[in-house]
Formats: structure tokens, sequence, C-alpha cells
């Protein structure tokens, strides 16, 4: 393997952590405090990895922009403490190791997120992945995905090859961010949007494990 000239680009809910309960009890918990019809659990889950802005003015279309924003505001107000009460539980199986695992043999990881700086931090701090991550793009310092503005930033960080970088991800946001932005997609089948539909966005492969993405990843460096 080359050391150091391959980036793999993580998103993060539905790819490292499970955290679909924690956002959508969140959503509809801030709802509630704005005085705003929650929408379902399904919709919630539909729209996981937008930037939060968007994410709530698709979910709520008819809100008048107040409502929005006292939603986004509740939302951010709970978050943390929902997520931070869910513990180790939202991580899926095997992340921590073959990130590890990954960074270990050489590869650049990074991460791609709907989440904003503060949040990812919280998470990373949480599970002692400080020196894992060569690159941090968010969602308040970029357009919403599927915007190539974050993979972009990320290739430009980094001095890599757009051909030497993969964004791995669960959802279609992703793997269109991906191919706008001149790089691999390779899903995962454990997060939120189906295989069928991540296939069709141009997932090439769809992991069924972490282990088995390890593997990708690890094939694609060489």
């Amino acid at each position: 393997m080359r050391q150091g000239d391959f980036l793999a680009l993580f998103d993060v809910d539905g790819t490292l952590i499970d955290s679909r309960d924690v956002i959508v009890r969140t959503m509809q918990e801030a709802c509630e405090w704005a005085d705003v019809s929650a929408p379902t659990s399904a919709r919630i889950t539909e729209l996981v990895g937008l930037s939060l802005p968007v994410m709530i003015a698709r979910l709520l279309p008819d809100a008048t922009a107040d409502g929005r924003d006292a939603v986004l505001a509740g939302y951010r107000e709970r978050f943390c403490g929902n997520a931070e009460a869910a513990g180790e539980a939202l991580l899926y199986p095997g992340v921590s190791e073959g990130l590890r695992r990954l960074r270990d043999g050489g590869i650049m990881l990074g991460v791609a997120t709907g989440k904003n700086r503060r949040g990812l931090d919280r998470l990373i701090g949480h599970y002692g992945w400080e020196e894992l991550f060569v690159t941090l793009q968010c969602a308040d310092a970029h357009p919403s995905k599927p915007d190539p503005s974050m993979v972009h930033r990320a290739v430009e960080e980094t001095g890599v090859d757009r051909s030497r970088a993969a964004m791995i991800g669960d959802t279609v946001f992703d793997m269109d961010m991906a191919r706008a932005g001149g790089m691999a997609a390779i899903g995962v089948a454990w997060g939120y949007h189906p295989e069928d539909a991540l296939r069709g966005a141009g997932a090439t492969p769809v992991a069924q494990d972490f282990a088995a993405l390890v593997q990708e990843i690890e094939r694609r460096a060489r």
C-alpha cells in the first residue's frame, strides 16, 4: 500500500454511528416545543445527512419561517443531551477498530458530515478519535450535501488526487456529493437509505459490514 496518498472520507450519522433514534426523538421534541406539527419517524430518517436548516425546511414546508427557526433552536438545544444519554450504543460494530486499522495502514481519514463542528468535536472526543482524522468538513462551513464543497475542501487540505479518494456514506446525498466532487462513492448497507437507492446513486460497491468496508478501502488504496 502506498502510504499517505489515499483519502477515505466518512459520513457520520448512519455510517459511523447509529443516531437515528436520537435524531428522530430530538426533532419531534423540538417540533412539540415549537408548537409545530411533527413529521413522522420515517420522513425524518429519509432526510438524515442534510444540513440541519435544509432538513428542517424540507420536513416542515408549511411552517412559518419563525416556526422553522424555533424548531432549529429547539433541536440544537436538545440534541447533545439526548446523544450523550444514548452513549456507546450509538457506535456501529467494528467502527473504532476499523478506523484505527486504516489509519495505522497509512490511509488518510476524514469526515464530511451534516453535523456542525461543535457536535462533531463532541463526538470525536467521546470516542477518543482525536488522532484519527486529518480533515473535518462540517455543515457550518459548507452548503448542505449533495453540494460537493465538502469533498473539494477535503481534497485541497490533504493534497490527494481525487482519483485517490473515496466518500463513504449511507445516503444518496453522500453518493451524489461524491460524484459531483469527482471521487469514488462507497455505500454502506447498515444506514438509513436502502441499498438499491445507493446503487442507483452510483455507490460502487455497497459494503455489508464495517469489516468489508475496511477491506474495500484497503483494496482501493493499494
